[in-house]
């Protein structure tokens, strides 16, 4: 790659400046300690554009960026659907789950569920989060992360990784949520202007400089393959992408357990001023799902016109990189590094909150509980789960290609039984401590199943089914039981589920425009 001294210059400014931008954001009034609240959720004052752009920096990381990039140019603008349809989930969580999150006060997912039903399930779903996030997702953050170091800038693997996990404690360890969420703003800024910079000028190359419109209007008519949205039963990418599923099926399940019920997401929501302020930040993420394609999707796009050639899919991002002109180039990998270490940062602060507010407080005496300590705790606990990543990630993931599919594999195996549980948990009076427990048995046990004895079976599909199956037997068990209102059950009599003129607006809006893109590309 072509890095020059400007290039460098920028990317080292980068880092000093999300250093002491978050040290800023993170300062504290004199004579105030740092309570519970503050550390874990930014004393629940984030703004509806902090809360939006945050959202989209945990969710978007590079090797997401290279992955999508390279996706598109193997299977094309269909796999802009994973993007485009969480913004109906977003709106979804914003104003059906939302309110009853908030009205709790709650500062972790396993924290409501104790609430609903017992501790036993509070732990369970707390241990499996704590193991995800650290062996699954933060060892995968960290080493496709470096892979993506490596390749645009020929850093060297291990040392890739060290930079990375010290550069996302040396902002976010101190100041905690609050000073992720802050400078996510930044990290959202370069991550789309870095993006948005490669796309216009592959477009623009493609149009021969007439034009980005020009571009793609050239893009659509020279490959209309690769605009196909929906696939039919036969595709070669059907196993990936099956039909309408991907509109009415099992997609929905993976979007409700990740934009839903995960505390790596709704921490933030946890933290705004307000529901409404909440509201607003999460419909600010649905708009910018939305143009996320046009960041981590179209490059790839136009690769298969520009450079049809390329071997491996990983490399595609990287090959469009290299049409972008010195400082724009440096200014573009400091997105990408900026994508990976805000997923860091809001990965190991969502650890730090779990094990802490769901595992050591519950084996400690209230009396030995105070803010200073639960601080403190969050603290070891972020660098503990990093150090962990950084030692293990390479034996565990060395294998680039099929550990990253058996990850995703992996997580959805737990994600029907998990949306079931916290679907009863919100809305079912019957559903008891054991039918929920059964849920998540039966959601291991037939996803495992299934897997192995029907592999044809799309994985999208089999979310479906196990989602079904999971749910009627979490019924069986709670009409064996008696079928009865539960003592614990959710109050939902005095929570309103209406929402803003904007935010009724707005959701419109976003319907439409995506009413547009499948009805041009179906």
């Amino acid at each position: 790659m072509k890095f020059t001294t400007l290039d460098i210059a920028i990317v080292v400014a980068y880092c000093i400046g999300i250093i002491c931008i978050a040290t800023w954001v993170s300062r504290e009034k004199s004579n105030h300690k740092k309570t519970a609240e503050d550390y874990f959720l930014a004393s629940r004052s984030l703004p509806w554009w902090a809360i939006g752009a945050s959202l989209i920096a945990a969710n978007i990381s590079a090797e997401q960026i290279i992955a999508m990039s390279g996706d598109g140019y193997v299977i094309g603008l269909a796999i802009a659907t994973y993007e485009w349809t969480a913004a109906i989930a977003l709106i979804v969580m914003a104003k059906y789950f939302l309110p009853i999150f908030l009205r709790e006060k709650i500062y972790t997912m396993p924290q409501f569920l104790e609430k609903r039903f017992d501790s036993r399930v509070k732990v369970v779903l707390a241990l499996f989060w704590l193991a995800v996030y650290v062996f699954v997702n933060l060892t995968s953050i960290l080493y496709l992360g470096a892979t993506a170091l490596n390749a645009l800038a020929e850093i060297d693997m291990f040392h890739g990784m060290i930079f990375l996990a010290l550069l996302s404690v040396a902002y976010s360890l101190y100041g905690g949520l609050k000073a992720v969420a802050y400078t996510d703003i930044i990290q959202v800024v370069l991550l789309v202007f870095g993006g948005l910079a490669v796309s216009y000028i592959a477009l623009n190359e493609i149009s021969g400089g007439t034009g980005v419109i020009s571009g793609f209007v050239t893009l659509w008519s020279e490959i209309p393959d690769k605009f196909d949205m929906i696939f039919e039963e036969g595709h070669p990418f059907y196993d990936k992408l099956p039909g309408l599923s991907v509109l009415i099926g099992g997609l929905w399940i993976a979007h409700f357990g990740y934009w839903g019920f995960n505390q790596y997401i709704t921490q933030r929501a946890f933290a705004a001023k307000s529901l409404d302020e909440a509201q607003k930040g999460i419909i600010f993420a649905a708009f910018l799902k939305l143009l996320m394609p046009a960041v981590v999707v179209l490059p790839g796009l136009a690769a298969a016109f520009l450079r049809p050639n390329i071997d491996n899919s990983a490399s595609v991002y990287p090959t469009m990189m290299e049409l972008l002109p010195a400082g724009l180039f440096g200014l573009t990998v400091a997105a990408l590094i900026a994508a990976i270490v805000s997923s860091l940062s809001s990965m190991i602060n969502s650890i730090s909150t779990i094990f802490t507010m769901d595992i050591y407080r519950s084996f400690k005496r209230k009396d030995d509980i105070n803010d200073y300590a639960l601080v403190n705790i969050g603290r070891m606990t972020s660098l503990a789960a990093l150090i962990i990543a950084v030692i293990v990630s390479r034996p565990l993931l060395e294998s680039f290609d099929s550990a990253f599919q058996f990850i995703q594999e992996f997580t959805l195996f737990f994600t029907p039984g998990i949306v079931v549980i916290f679907l009863l948990a919100l809305f079912s009076k019957k559903a008891t401590t054991m039918s929920v427990l059964f849920a998540a048995i039966m959601s291991l046990v037939l996803s495992l199943f299934i897997w192995y004895f029907y592999p044809s079976i799309p994985f999208i599909d089999r979310a479906g089914i196990v989602f079904i199956c999971s749910g009627l037997m979490a019924y069986i068990i709670a009409y064996l039981q008696g079928y009865k209102d539960n003592e614990r059950a959710t109050n939902l009599s005095d929570v309103s589920f209406s929402t803003s003129t904007f935010f009724n607006i707005s959701s419109m809006v976003i319907v439409i425009i995506l009413g547009i893109f499948y009805a041009t590309w179906w």
